[in-house]
């Protein structure tokens, strides 16, 4: 028994002896002063003591019992055995307590039976997952890793309880994440994506890790990039070439016809055949040229640049028809100068080729989005039709284009840790181009 029990029993009884001790001196002083004999009063005093006693031993027990069984099922909820049950007494408000509690361990049960599944499925989950997932607690010693993270690190190097330090991840628990790094890793040498994360587990802090192989999807986009680019640079020298040797066979057998038998305007036809082949030649030569330049992009040399000052000098460029400029906030982004004129004044040449088409307007606009400036070139042009090949290098609807423009304004965006987006407007005809650059 606890002394605070004890020390709440004890009190139980002194509240009792306090509470009946008038009625029992009552009962006493009448005996001592009533008529009846000696012997007779002293047995009725000694029975109303008795019973007086009795009854305070009787309540102290049946408290005592109640709390006792209270005690035992908390203990047994807070020990986590939730098979305990009381059983339940009438409406009485003890009842209704031992009620509450089985209660309340049939809830427990029925959560604890939840999280072990939960939990179960969880582990699972983690361990068919086919990126590498570690887990360190405060103290960063390693407390979880799956069947990926072991093939990655090798058959026995992540040892449960290991300090970080010791297993050479003591780096990839430091700086920022996302990012990629390199790995030398027995399973995996190469680039993985780093992601990390923080959780509690029994109330104490936790770490998580997660380790994705960026080489096969690299390999795939790879493998998706030159197949888009052989498609496009083939169907383009095929476009230069099947006329060059239409034209070459059909001269060619001229040739070989004695000169009294040849056309009175073969020489006219030579001529035109020849102008043929070298603008052919030369569209020809255009394109490898405009391929080696978006091949060749050299990397941004950041300086700081005025968003304002810039765009009002680029918009200025465009002579065609005028460009209008909606004035926004002053802000300053570090990047290229010249290479983001170039981007920009790809973005206000589509627009306002798409609006001469159509007689209709091209508006600039510029505004502040938490850590990025939102640049938007409108136009009210014919819109667009289909939005997969824009970016593809070579790939172009105009007349005349040379299919580098978008492709090499994205290049030149995501170099400078941006995005750019192209799509019909939503308010009426034309497009809209988005660029985000960070500030």
């Amino acid at each position: 028994m606890s002394s605070a029990q004890s020390r709440h029993e004890r009190q139980l009884l002194l509240l009792g002896l306090l509470t009946s001790l008038p009625a029992v001196l009552l009962a006493v002083v009448l005996l001592v002063r009533s008529q009846l004999p000696a012997a007779l009063a002293a047995l009725l005093g000694s029975t109303v003591l008795g019973a007086w006693l009795w009854g305070l031993q009787a309540q102290r027990a049946r408290v005592g019992r109640a709390l006792d069984t209270v005690s035992s099922l908390l203990t047994a909820l807070r020990q986590g055995d939730y098979s305990v049950r009381a059983r339940e007494s009438g409406g009485d408000t003890l009842g209704l307590v031992l009620a509450e509690i089985n209660s309340l361990a049939d809830t427990l049960a029925c959560q604890r039976a939840s999280a072990l599944e939960a939990s179960a499925l969880l582990g699972k989950v983690i361990a068919q997952l086919d990126v590498a997932v570690l887990a360190f607690d405060g103290a960063r010693r390693l407390k979880l890793a799956n069947r990926a993270g072991e093939r990655l690190f090798g058959p026995g190097a992540l040892a449960l309880g290991t300090p970080a330090s010791a297993l050479g991840l003591a780096a990839l628990l430091e700086g920022p994440a996302p990012r990629t790094v390199e790995l030398q890793a027995p399973g995996g040498a190469g680039q993985w994506q780093l992601e990390r994360s923080t959780f509690r587990l029994e109330g104490l802090p936790h770490e998580l890790l997660v380790l994705s192989d960026l080489r096969r999807a690299l390999r795939e986009e790879e493998r998706q990039a030159w197949q888009r680019i052989i498609r496009v640079i083939g169907h383009e020298i095929n476009n230069s070439l099947a006329p060059i040797r239409s034209l070459a066979a059909d001269l060619a057998e001229a040739l070989r016809q004695p000169a009294a038998l040849r056309a009175a305007d073969f020489e006219e036809d030579l001529a035109r055949g020849l102008a043929v082949i070298d603008r052919r030649s030369a569209a020809l030569d255009r394109f490898m040229t405009a391929y080696a330049r978006l091949a060749r992009l050299p990397a941004p040399v950041f300086a700081p640049l005025d968003v304002g000052s810039w765009l009002r000098r680029v918009v200025e460029l465009e002579q065609r028809l005028p460009v209008r400029l909606a004035e926004g906030p002053s802000l300053s982004i570090a990047g290229d100068g010249d290479q983001l004129d170039q981007l920009l004044i790809n973005l206000v040449r589509n627009g306002a080729d798409a609006a001469l088409e159509t007689g209709g307007g091209v508006r600039v606009a510029w505004r502040r989005l938490q850590r990025h400036v939102e640049i938007v070139v409108e136009d009210e042009g014919p819109g667009v039709a289909d939005t997969r090949n824009l970016f593809v290098p070579f790939f172009t609807t105009k007349p005349g284009g040379s299919g580098i423009g978008l492709a090499l304004s994205r290049q030149i965006c995501e170099a400078h840790r941006g995005t750019l987006t192209l799509e019909s407007r939503k308010d009426r005809r034309g497009a809209l181009a988005r660029l985000l650059l960070p500030l």
